[in-house]
């Protein structure tokens, strides 16, 4: 396993190294530069020799190529570069974030896991009834409602007209309330965590009506074993597989910040950091953030393979 491991690490450098190349020429390719977002319309009042003073100060003098060669050799020495506009390095900058996203990833999944796999689980089980009927419903519904309705539609109803919650606006980070900390990260949570259990749903019972016909879980019945023994050792076990995947490739997006619902509730994530850096020009910042996501992506595809084998004995990925 720990072969595996070292194995995949070393091939996610080439990932990495082209996602770097793609974020970099790409950013260079929107109109305008970091001067003209910095100074709006007066950069058209600087002089030639003012231009080429910033030019230099932000590393825009020399060519494209001879950049991101310099912007490289700093990330392998782990400088993402520095930001203008918040005073400090990018780096400092994606970590004061990334705790909001990484907290709303998770109560995302888990909300996901609670609600999903269990209506998948029960949709299968009782396979073309009531209960099954319902729980398609609820998944066309998780599914076809987008995250900014759900969103509009949650502030609404329970913040505006019940006063149930307080609405977006004036977080505040765990550690310093955690009452009104997970007051104000619920809305958000269920919102993404709505969606994703509607997948995980649909996920689920499509796995478990395909192990429930195989033959060793008529043989484990016909041994006597108790249907809920049945269902959730030797059949849910089975079908987890394309659901952890599901999941893992849904958390990694999680993980790169949900731009739309935390623009909605106001939310100083990683998402809203970008989307913001990219419309202000801030190229090392937007950058840093993408190869950070990126970093997420790779590193969460490495855990899911793991988590394959745990769950899948027949799964090694010892040498041969």
């Amino acid at each position: 396993m720990l072969r595996y491991i070292a194995q995949r690490l070393i091939a996610f450098l080439p990932t990495l190294l082209g996602v770097s190349v793609l974020v970099f020429f790409a950013m260079r390719l929107i109109p305008g530069d970091a001067i003209t977002a910095q100074l709006g319309t007066e950069a058209g009042m600087l002089t030639p020799t003012q231009r080429a003073a910033l030019e230099r100060y932000y590393g825009l003098d020399k060519p494209p190529v001879e950049q991101y060669f310099i912007w490289l050799g700093e990330v392998t020495q782990g400088n993402l570069g520095f930001s203008i506009r918040h005073g400090k390095p990018v780096l400092e900058v994606i970590l004061d974030r990334f705790p909001l996203t990484l907290q709303l990833a998770l109560m995302s999944v888990i909300i996901a896991l609670l609600i999903g796999i269990p209506i998948g689980v029960l949709s299968a089980i009782y396979h073309n009834t009531l209960i099954d009927l319902i729980g398609r419903l609820f998944a066309l519904i998780g599914l076809a409602l987008p995250n900014f309705l759900v969103g509009t539609l949650i502030i609404y109803i329970l913040s505006v007209y019940f006063k149930i919650l307080p609405n977006s606006g004036n977080y505040v980070s765990f550690g310093d309330d955690p009452r009104r900390n997970l007051e104000q990260m619920i809305f958000p949570a269920f919102t993404l965590g709505f969606a994703l259990a509607a997948s995980l749903m649909r996920m689920t019972r499509s796995a478990m009506l395909e192990v429930l016909r195989e033959d060793y879980i008529r043989t484990a019945r016909s041994k006597g074993l108790r249907e809920r023994r049945v269902t959730y050792s030797h059949a849910l076990r089975n079908a987890l597989i394309p659901v952890v995947t599901l999941l893992g490739v849904q958390a990694g997006y999680l993980l790169g910040g949900a731009v739309i619902v935390e623009q909605i509730f106001a939310l100083p994530g990683l998402g809203r950091l970008a989307v913001n850096a990219i419309s202000q020009r801030e190229y090392a910042l937007v950058q840093g953030v993408t190869l950070f996501i990126a970093f997420n992506f790779v590193m969460i595809n490495l855990a899911v393979d793991v988590i394959y084998a745990s769950i899948d004995p027949r799964i090694s990925y010892g040498k041969r």
